[in-house]
């Protein structure tokens, strides 16, 4: 799986993308609320690891998780 984290603009707020090997798109959820994007796919019970890894990634950047 791999995260993205889209910097927002003006009035559009940051989001975060979470993507499968084949780079399709899981979750497509604003940074500040996970929550239901992440239970939606399963990983409900990995939102504060996940949360942790998205606070110190830099915007634009692609990081390759494994769960």
């Amino acid at each position: 799986m791999y995260i993205i984290k889209v910097k927002g603009v003006a009035k559009i707020p940051d989001y975060v993308q979470l993507r499968d090997e084949h780079f399709t798109l899981l979750a497509y959820f604003r940074v500040d609320r996970p929550d239901k994007s992440l239970e939606k796919i399963g990983l409900g019970d990995k939102a504060t690891y996940i949360m942790n890894i998205i606070k110190d990634l830099p915007f634009g950047q692609i990081l390759k998780l494994e769960i």
